[in-house]
């Protein structure tokens, strides 16, 4: 009997991304906040930043707020009965339609690619990203100025408020459905940038309110929260406490971390690392097996990156930067990925290695990997021993409550090879078992449609490993924090 069927996809257990169809309507844009400051008592001060909150909210609810969709001849009057431009599009169309008046660049050099391969991507909402403007002319008779001069010492405060609103529209959803709820939204926004305006100011000094965007687990999908934007995590934990009960999320692990921030997927990252490739990937089914899947993001670290020639021996190294960089991405810690020299001086500094390990080209096994997240990240990992390659498909339940429980890549080591496991598809009542394998020996570009192509991200049978060989893994273990 096959080990993979033609039933329908199988069943993730653990997280899953609630953004996987619609459109995003993200809209951005400075409002700026002026006011004139003519006494230092906290109460009056605060009374006069309030109005002035109160006159923006006025702006963004009259008819002289605009939208207008990026790349595209589209504006959108959503207090005008949502008039738009161009009269093609009515307040019926669906926003989705909207996406076909937006030049892309992939529509500019569609002649050059019409000869290549559709590269693969990762299934996810699309992203249609807006403006905020505000008309400055009226129509009627212009009026004559009126100057006039008092003189009276005062504080005059000015700064710009950084709007940024997104909502998560259906398939089915209408451009005048979707406008009012961004016009909902922006106001919302500026009364919380008022709430933190108001609780961070100092004397005449105002924090510049930060919004930033989480993907928290389904049903609660998109949400916005507002930071004041000099002040660190450290120092916030008291407002995160208040954001997990408010969302009814477990207390044991980060969503609200300036980490945890969602990154949209029409944003490229900037360290040039690809992350979660997996998702690229047709999953197996097995009879009544389910997906058990590394919870969050990571980024793939492999052989000849960063400028540094491992090839043959820094397998091992190249699996813990993955593993580090999810402790990273998920807001466990704020430390970057450590390089080959200072996984090494680690392992110095815990007396496993002699000083002359340093720089050196030997390699490294799940030990020295569980010493390493201790001594630089702090993370306790368990270690699993295998005396045989074999019965590695026998430790599918063990693998499946590490996914479900604790999420985090696993690296294996057996002789002097190293991989990382990003998850079990396995079946209970079969024992079947398939790997996700991310293999930190691949040397080429980081180009996903090859990755996933050649396997180098791939699912794998039990015969993937040494039958005869012993390895170890090292199954790191979520801080119990937020």
């Amino acid at each position: 009997m096959s080990a993979f069927t033609a039933s329908s996809a199988p069943q993730v257990v653990g997280d899953s991304n609630p953004l996987e169809t619609g459109t995003i309507l993200r809209v951005r844009g400075p409002l700026e906040l002026k006011c004139q400051l003519d006494s230092k008592d906290a109460l009056l001060m605060h009374k006069v930043i309030s109005r002035t909150f109160e006159t923006l909210r006025a702006k963004v609810k009259s008819e002289s707020f605009v939208l207008t969709v990026c790349e595209s001849p589209v504006f959108i009057w959503p207090n005008k009965d949502v008039y738009v431009t161009p009269q093609e599009i009515t307040p019926n169309t669906l926003v989705v339609d909207v996406q076909h008046w937006i030049k892309t660049d992939e529509q500019e050099s569609t002649s050059k690619k019409s000869a290549k391969k559709k590269g693969k991507k990762i299934l996810t909402a699309n992203v249609i990203n807006l403006r905020l403007m505000m008309e400055v002319t009226k129509p009627g008779p212009l009026s004559a100025p009126t100057l006039s001069r008092t003189v009276q010492k005062h504080h005059f405060l000015c700064t710009t408020l950084p709007m940024d609103c997104v909502v998560h529209t259906t398939c089915d959803e209408t451009i005048g459905v979707a406008c009012g709820r961004l016009v909902e939204e922006l106001i919302h926004q500026l009364y919380d940038m008022e709430k933190v305006t108001l609780e961070h100011m100092k004397g005449t000094n105002l924090l510049v309110p930060q919004p930033i965007h989480f993907l928290l687990p389904v049903p609660k999908g998109l949400v916005t929260v507002v930071y004041p934007a000099t002040v660190p995590d450290s120092q916030l934990e008291t407002h995160r406490k208040e954001l997990h009960r408010r969302f009814e999320l477990p207390e044991d692990r980060p969503y609200f971390r300036r980490a945890n921030a969602y990154h949209f997927p029409n944003e490229t990252y900037k360290d040039g690392y690809l992350r979660n490739p997996h998702l690229a990937l047709t999953h197996p089914t097995l009879e009544n097996g389910k997906l058990y899947l590394v919870q969050g993001i990571y980024s793939y670290h492999h052989y000849m990156q960063d400028r540094m020639d491992d090839n043959g021996w820094g397998c091992a190294y190249r699996s813990l930067q993955t593993i580090c960089s999810w402790f990273q991405q998920q807001g466990y810690v704020e430390q970057p990925v450590p390089t080959h020299k200072e996984i090494q001086q680690a392992l110095v500094d815990v007396g496993d290695k002699q000083a002359s390990f340093v720089g050196s080209r030997q390699w490294i096994g799940s030990i020295e990997v569980q010493a390493v997240l201790d001594q630089l990240l702090g993370v306790t990992s368990k270690i699993m021993f295998v005396s045989h390659g074999s019965e590695l498909a026998s430790k599918g339940r063990e693998l499946a409550n590490h996914f479900l429980n604790e999420g985090t890549p696993v690296m294996i080591g057996g002789g002097v090879l190293a991989h990382t496991i990003l998850g079990v598809a396995w079946s209970e009542t079969t024992g079947q078992i398939r790997f996700l394998i991310l293999d930190p020996h691949y040397t080429g570009a980081e180009d996903l449609q090859v990755i996933t192509d050649k396997g180098w991200c791939g699912w794998k049978g039990p015969d993937f490993w040494d039958q005869t060989a012993y390895y170890n893994l090292c199954l790191p273990q979520r801080p119990k924090t937020i």
